[in-house]
C-alpha cells in the first residue's frame, strides 16, 4: 500500500511563492503517476497539475499553467509543486494523488483516475 504525505503549505502574501512536496512510501512508490488537486472551502476538488512517473510529461490547469511547475525526484520518491505568483484564489487544501504506473493513465486531470491520496496541506494566500 502506498502512502503519500504532503508538506510545505502555509500562509503567504499575494505574489509570494511556495513549494509543496509529496513524499511517497510503500509499494513501488517510485513507479507512480502523480497529480496535485486542491479544494477551497465550499468548492469542489479541482485538478491543479500532474506529472508522468518518468517526469517527461506534465499537465496543468489553465488557472495555474503559467505560475506553477510540477516536477519529481524519483530517487527521493518525491514530487514537488512549485507555486509562484500566488493569488488569494489559490487558497485551498492541496492534495497529492498517485496512480500505479502499471495501469494506463487515461485521465490525468480527473480525481477518479487516482488510487492513492495524501491527507492534504493548507495553502492560504492573503491579499
Amino acid at each position: 500500500q502506498v502512502q503519500l504525505v504532503e508538506s510545505g503549505g502555509g500562509l503567504v502574501q499575494s505574489g509570494d511563492s511556495l513549494r509543496l512536496s509529496c513524499a511517497a512510501s510503500g509499494g513501488t512508490s517510485s513507479i507512480l503517476h502523480t497529480g496535485w488537486f486542491r479544494q477551497a472551502p465550499e468548492k469542489e476538488r479541482e485538478f491543479v497539475a500532474a506529472v508522468h512517473w518518468n517526469g517527461g510529461t506534465t499537465y496543468y490547469s489553465d488557472s495555474v499553467k503559467d505560475r506553477f511547475a510540477v516536477s519529481r525526484d524519483n530517487a527521493k520518491n518525491t514530487v514537488y509543486l512549485q507555486m509562484n505568483s500566488l493569488k488569494p484564489e489559490d487558497t485551498a487544501v492541496y492534495y497529492c494523488a498517485a496512480k500505479d504506473a502499471i495501469y494506463i493513465w487515461t485521465s490525468p486531470t480527473e480525481s477518479k483516475d487516482y488510487d492513492y491520496w495524501g491527507q492534504g496541506t493548507q495553502v492560504t494566500v492573503s491579499s
